[in-house]
């Protein structure tokens, strides 16, 4: 084998990892404050809490159309001293820069949902590359720090957002606004977190290096794409049939929710069902042409050939980001009504509930910071990545199960201690576990894609869980916390057969 193919990266000192990911700091801070605040934003402006996981289906909306694409293009992105993956996460920023600013001065709930849509949206534009960037960077030793100190930057991230409103409001900040509506304390939030989510990603783009297309080739990892034929042709030979069948799942799915009278979110999981039947009969069509560079034949080549170790942690991705998403969502009206006694958006104590709901996500999002560089390390090293994850997503259900023995708020610290664990191993585990096992060449799709099972169940929430809480629990949104719990336990049990994997001596 030719040298060039065999000379290593050089090792990245701890100002080096550091560098790589601070700007994931910022772009942390933005989701943060979005996650605490906008199921608060949403009532203030008047929604009900049936009405809140409708609002929120452009989050995970935009995070499925935005980060395949994303991925793939970062790919073959090289602009110069920008780079690769430099490029994406400046645009981003300043679009979510923009986003934050105005998201506080929304006056009416359409208006907030359309900022969150573009809010999302920026976000993921300067997140995806981050995943990749940390491979791109970094040699295969170095991969479970990079990702460790990429976890410990978005727990540190998150308490900042997560704290800005009761910090304010300690300093005086009003925390009510008569008749209702988004108080000055979620306002500063807001517009302090831009700047700190654009000041952080500039330091990343202005303080590294990315290695060339040469210098990537020398180490092993071309840019170019000789593997997109393979995928280009491997897709030709397929047949519709399972096209077809995504197709009709969507329709049925649509005559049921109009037959039956489901929540009319629901309608969006159904045309997003025959979209992609009718996108991968698309990218059939245009393999069969022999157009290996058409970028919609190329992500659904890729997504329909993941590894098999992909397709196991993408199972277990999919249960753990569902039950993330319910917590995101309904934190705030299970702590509003379970432990303050209100349901009144308009009144002070409700935004009493919201910033105890800020102050709760630090909590878990500063227990993962800690974890990630201390528990995660010492407790690989002893049971294995796959069987850390499992415990970790352990100790999440039974946080979420908590909410209904817990009834002094004060406890709730507890909870958190374990959401804050699973949250860890959630950002760090599975990462650590498929970097070293994917072709480099390829590393920002194939991650763009894995994130699909990041957003996936986030949208299946947005547009199944008011549905379900109508229907069997309304006016209860403490049972939600139920329905969390057994999912992330049920991602737990289908890590097992990762684990299996990694017994073997497998690339865990």
């Amino acid at each position: 084998m030719d040298k060039a193919v065999t000379i290593e990266k050089p090792r990245q000192s701890l100002a080096g990892l550091w560098n790589i990911s601070f700007g994931f700091f910022g772009i942390q801070i933005g989701f943060a404050l979005q996650n605490a605040n906008m199921s608060r934003i949403f009532q203030s402006l008047g929604s009900s809490v049936d009405d809140l996981p409708a609002l929120w289906v452009a989050a995970p909306l935009t995070g499925l159309l935005v980060q395949p694409i994303i991925g793939h293009m970062s790919d073959r992105t090289w602009l110069g001293r920008l780079g690769r993956r430099r490029p994406y996460f400046l645009t981003g920023a300043l679009l979510a820069t923009l986003s934050l600013v105005l998201m506080p001065l929304s006056t009416q709930l359409l208006m907030a949902a359309v900022l969150l849509w573009t809010l999302d949206a920026s976000l993921n534009i300067s997140m995806e590359p981050f995943r990749a960037f940390v491979g791109d960077m970094l040699r295969k030793d170095q991969h479970a720090a990079g990702y460790a100190v990429q976890t410990a930057f978005i727990g540190a991230g998150a308490v900042v957002g997560s704290e800005f409103p009761r910090l304010l409001d300690v300093l005086g900040v009003s925390n009510a606004v008569a008749g209702g509506g988004i108080p000055d304390t979620v306002r500063w939030s807001f517009w302090a977190g831009a700047v700190a989510l654009f000041l952080a990603v500039l330091w990343t783009v202005l303080t590294t290096r990315e290695h060339s297309p040469e210098d990537l080739s020398r180490f092993g990892d071309a840019t170019d794409h000789p593997l997109d034929d393979e995928v280009v042709e491997t897709l030709a030979r397929r047949g519709h049939g399972p096209s077809l069948l995504w197709i009709l799942g969507g329709a049925l799915v649509i005559f049921a929710v109009w037959r039956f009278g489901f929540q009319k979110e629901m309608y969006l999981l159904g045309v997003l069902l025959v979209a992609y039947g009718l996108a991968r009969i698309a990218a059939v069509q245009l393999a069969r042409s022999s157009s290996t560079t058409n970028m919609l034949a190329n992500i659904v080549g890729d997504f329909s050939g993941m590894p098999r170790l992909m397709k196991r942690l993408a199972l277990v991705q999919f249960f753990s980001w569902s039950a993330l998403f319910i917590m995101w969502v309904f934190t705030t009206p299970v702590v509003a009504q379970r432990f303050y006694g209100t349901t009144d958006q308009a009144s002070p104590i409700f935004q009493d509930a919201g910033n105890k709901v800020g102050e709760l996500f630090a909590i878990y999002n500063g227990v993962a910071a800690v974890a990630a560089l201390t528990l995660l390390p010492w407790l690989s090293a002893r049971i294995g990545k796959s069987r850390t994850h499992i415990v970790c997503l352990l100790c999440g259900a039974a946080a979420f199960a908590s909410f209904f023995i817990i009834r002094d708020r004060a406890w709730l610290v507890l909870s958190e201690v374990g959401v804050g664990i699973a949250w860890a191993s959630i950002l760090a585990m599975p990462y650590a576990i498929l970097a070293s096992s994917l072709p480099q060449r390829k590393l920002g799709i194939y991650m763009g894609l894995f994130n699909v099972f990041v957003v996936l169940p986030q949208l299946l929430v947005a547009t199944v869980m008011g549905t379900i809480m109508k229907a069997l629990f309304p006016d209860q949104p403490v049972w939600t916390m139920l329905a969390a719990a057994l999912v992330m336990a049920a991602a737990a049990l289908a890590m097992l057969r990762v684990a299996k994997i990694e017994g073997r001596g497998g690339t865990c």
